[in-house]
């Protein structure tokens, strides 16, 4: 998704330089004069073709890829202190309840995840997304269909006493989903009188736009298409939401036959809130609302607590107590000094290291600009309700207010050297009053011009790069095992900043584990020393999971008959959507959500363990489908199941040990493996049968060990249940350091479609709700194909990239995992309406949520098949880690589904690919005796 952001000029080159990639573009309104939000967008969306050396029309290049467009760029008269870089560049604090905020984190940092998941989730043909840099919306829950349309908006449900300060969208009851008009600010009596046959919403600022829409607004903008240039030489002043907005819907308010045309959609959000940041106190007002969303204290990591919920320092030195006397203050990128004293409502921001003694009164905020290459400052003193005033209040506390303060040059430029307590109290005393040591005076205006963003940034980084040493220091209290850690590693790692004191033993588990994560992140893969801290991180988790078991430790006792033979039998499985939220540590600290189901193959089964008793006192494992054998005489031998992972009986020797065949698992405790089979009455015989191709995505490895020790609890009855079984293969899994999640092995034991939920904690137990059955099994259901593409793809080395995300708290996979719970709940309700399109859909949404999180899931050769296909289907996904191995594919219906098997069928892919007879498997796990 190509970012493109309307910014103060002087941002341009900066911006560039500190963000750098081909994922924005920067650019300003012209300045000819304004243009409004409409012709501000086309003028962005314009210079960034030009800046692609777009040759072609210009509705060519709106068609090539995702846009997101900000406007940021006002003069933001109202928040002085971030207009240089525009709002949506606010540094914003970290949320104590957050996990994965980067402590450089900007408000556009907060926006980007709910405009990623709508751009990802709409139509191909809404690949343009508008919005405001003022705003954040915060939405619960996945987001709801978005419909084809040229244009669809998205809105929350409000009061009618608050809408009124809004623009409000209107349904009409009989087509709530359809825009009739828009209003801009209607009156509460309006809302009243249109309130009986008609639903209303806000305008949240977000609008999905077709090329179509977009090249309607072009042309209100004064576009020639045979020109294919701007007839003016740039756009005519427009605004999107008083004249694009107002003749938009089936009964628009605006006649313009081209934008009457345009077909509109409504999307409420979900449990949506609506927070700005247009005005100092509202940086502060929406900030602490934010901050205490949560106050569930098993939710919340940071236990510091505050003299005032509305006090905020970030990129700060601060050495004042704050005190209950003390709220509505904001300081940024500032050192205050002991000598300070503040009171209430107060924007801090950009005051340099000083040794000033200041008293600065209520509602006074002060910021101090770098301008020039040199040590140049403009000190600015302003009011927090009212920019213009620097002070409120009656004789000697009178008001000044400068005749026309946004453009009247009356803010005072001094060098650094000659900044002091004297200086600025004087200002704030006795504003306009000038001291002889300024050097001149800047317009708020030439604010933005004037800025030197290069030096404010670095003192910013400075502060930055401090507070990060004394959160690190201070981590019982401070929030910072919860940051991005991978962010947090490479600012430790450009700056070369010391790595923070070694934990103490006693530690909590999780924040150990973060710990040597981050600190094999800041060494980096060229020191030695890296490999050594993430092994550790690894081995901390995997010993974790093992002492669960060792909490019940095994009395294995021979519970057949010298002739007989226990039978175990698996399903696999296919997930459907939440993989990957079961993997630890995530599934530990978030619980994890997974839908899947179990199936049989080909009318069988395809994983079996046989055990029978021998008459040797040794241990005989067998495989059908390697061929292989191998006699085992002593716990040695079975304990070296680590040092042949990925061999034939890795599995069942791991297995044997869980069940007691070993004495770090045995309640009873033996000389040697012999001693201990002569005490159980003879030898085992094990024989294992995994009917199903290596790498195939369908959970094999994890629901082949359930087999083998749901199969040895009922030879030596150890009276394990199905959950029981399923956690002790999360140990066995973590024994064999392959690590893997819990789906799998209760995807593969518990039959039928389920979904699977499990709560943080160490010891994890889902509880299984089931899903319907019926849009699998009636005639439709020979629309539904298994297709083995004869690509393998071995998950271990997903596995281990993707959870070392997971410890360092990655924000990219933090917030992908969480869209992927929410989904999982989402998919089910689709089995709940028995509706096998929208199954399709959700399994299809799964399938690109498994690309954003592994780059490399979808391999070319996968795309080929994809390609050859895709007429034919609603949607497909690669099971399991993916990259390979089997694909679940969803045609149009059971005639498509045919021309799906003679594409496939009459040029394979390669030699192994073939598609398999599949069916739901009600009992999953099976055991029985001859």
């Amino acid at each position: 998704m190509k970012k493109l952001i309307t910014i103060p000029p002087t941002f341009k080159q900066f911006g560039n330089d500190h963000f750098g990639g081909e994922d924005y573009y920067f650019d300003s309104d012209p300045k000819e004069g304004k243009v409004g939000s409409g012709g501000g967008t086309v003028n962005l969306l314009y210079q960034a073709s030009k800046q692609e050396n777009n040759s072609g029309s210009i509705g060519d290049w709106l068609r090539q890829e995702n846009r997101l467009i900000i406007h940021a760029g006002g003069q933001s008269r109202r928040l002085p202190a971030y207009a240089a870089v525009g709002k949506v560049f606010t540094p914003m604090p970290i949320f104590r309840w957050k996990r994965g905020q980067r402590i450089n984190q900007s408000l556009i940092d907060l926006q980007l995840p709910l405009y990623n998941s709508i751009l990802n989730k709409a139509p191909k043909n809404l690949n343009h997304l508008v919005t405001s840099g003022d705003v954040l919306v915060r939405t619960e829950g996945t987001l709801p269909e978005i419909p084809e349309a040229d244009v669809v908006c998205f809105g929350l449900w409000e009061q009618a006493e608050k809408a009124s300060n809004f623009g409000v969208f209107f349904s009409t009851k009989s087509s709530p989903k359809e825009l009739a008009f828009a209003l801009q600010k209607p009156s509460a009596q309006k809302l009243q009188e249109l309130q009986p046959n008609h639903l209303f919403f806000i305008d949240v600022g977000i609008w999905l736009l077709s090329p179509k829409a977009i090249e309607v607004m072009f042309e209100r903008c004064g576009w020639d298409k045979a020109s294919n240039s701007f007839t003016n030489g740039t756009p005519a002043f427009y605004d999107m939401y008083t004249e694009f907005g107002q003749a938009l819907g089936k009964n628009p308010t605006l006649k313009d036959d081209a934008i009457n045309s345009l077909t509109v959609a409504i999307v409420p959000l979900p449990e949506g809130e609506f927070y700005h940041f247009g005005t100092s106190a509202e940086l502060i007002e929406s900030t602490d609302k934010l901050q205490n969303l949560v106050k569930n204290q098993e939710e919340i990591w940071h236990n510091k607590i505050k003299p005032s919920a509305d006090l905020f320092t970030q990129n700060a030195i601060t050495k004042i107590n704050f005190t209950s006397q003390n709220s509505a203050i904001w300081i940024e990128n500032s050192y205050i000094s002991p000598t300070w004293q503040l009171q209430n409502k107060h924007i801090i921001t950009g005051a340099p290291v000083n040794n000033w003694t200041l008293t600065v009164p209520e509602e006074t905020c002060l910021d101090f600009i770098p301008v020039g290459d040199g040590t140049d400052w403009c000190v600015r003193v302003y009011n927090f309700y009212n920019p213009q005033l620097p002070r409120r209040g009656t004789g000697a506390d009178r008001i000044y207010a400068a005749p026309d303060w946004f453009n009247e040059p009356v803010y005072p430029v001094f060098n650094e050297a000659d900044l002091s307590s004297e200086i600025i109290q004087g200002l704030i005393d006795q504003p306009f009053n000038y001291p002889a040591q300024s050097k001149r005076l800047i317009a708020a205006a030439d604010v933005a011009d004037e800025v030197n963003l290069y030096r404010q940034y670095a003192q910013r980084q400075g502060f930055l790069e401090s507070n990060l040493q004394s959160m690190a220091n201070n981590w019982r209290q401070s929030v910072f095992y919860q940051l991005d850690l991978k962010n947090a590693a490479a600012i430790y790692k450009k700056s070369g900043l010391p790595l923070p004191p070694a934990l103490p033993e006693d530690a909590p588990l999780l924040t150990r584990l973060h710990d040597q994560m981050f600190r094999s992140e800041v060494l980096g893969s060229a020191n030695p020393e890296a490999a050594v801290f993430e092994a550790r991180a690894f081995g901390l988790l995997g010993e974790t999971i093992v002492e669960t078991a060792k909490t019940q430790l095994a009395s294995p006792r021979m519970d057949v008959m010298s002739d007989q033979i226990v039978w175990g039998r698996s399903p696999i499985r296919l997930d459907l959507a939440g993989g990957w939220t079961d993997t630890p540590p995530n599934c530990l600290i978030n619980g994890g959500k997974v839908l899947n189901l179990a199936v049989e193959l080909n009318g069988q089964p395809p994983l079996q363990v046989f055990i029978k008793p021998s008459d040797d006192y040794s241990i005989t494992l067998r495989s059908i489908d390697l061929g292989v054998k191998e006699e085992v005489t002593t716990y040695q031998q079975l304990n070296d199941y680590n040092n042949s992972v990925g061999s034939a009986f890795c599995i069942p020797k791991a297995a044997l040990c869980l069940a007691g065949f070993s004495p770090e698992f045995s309640a009873i405790q033996y000389g040697s493996l012999q001693e201990q089979l002569k005490d159980f009455g003879m030898g085992i015989d094990i024989t294992l049968l995994a009917a199903i191709p290596k790498g195939s995505g369908l959970g094999t490895s994890s629901i082949l060990a359930s087999t083998v020790l749901g199969t040895l609890s009922d030879f030596c009855d150890l009276k394990w249940d199905k959950y029981t079984i399923c956690s002790r293969t999360l140990v066995l899994e973590q024994m064999l350091t392959t690590g893997g999640g819990w789906q799998d092995q209760y995807g593969g034991v518990f039959g039928g479609i389920k979904l699977l939920e499990s709560k943080p904690g160490i010891f994890q137990q889902p509880t299984v709700r089931w899903a319907p059955e019926f849009i699998f099994t009636d005639a439709s259901a020979a629309s539904v194909l298994l297709y083995y593409t004869g690509i393998t793809r071995v998950a271990k080395n997903i596995l281990a990239e993707i959870v070392k995300g997971m410890f360092l708290n990655g924000n990219k996979y933090l917030s992908i995992l969480e869209e992927m719970n929410h989904h999982a709940l989402k998919t089910y309700e689709a089995f709940q309406y028995g509706d096998l399109h929208h199954v399709a859909q959700a399994v299809g949404l799964s399938w690109k949520l498994n690309q954003r999180l592994d780059g490399g899931t979808n391999t070319p050769e996968t795309q080929a098949i994809i390609d050859r296909i895709s007429d034919y289907i609603i949607s497909c996904k690669l099971l399991g880690a993916g990259g390979g191995g089997f694909m679940l594919i969803f045609a149009k219906d059971v005639a498509a589904a045919e021309r799906v098997r003679t594409a496939l069928n009459t040029n394979p892919i390669n030699k192994r690919a073939r598609f398999v007879d599949w069916s739901i498997s009600k009992d999953g796990f099976k055991v029985s005796r001859s």
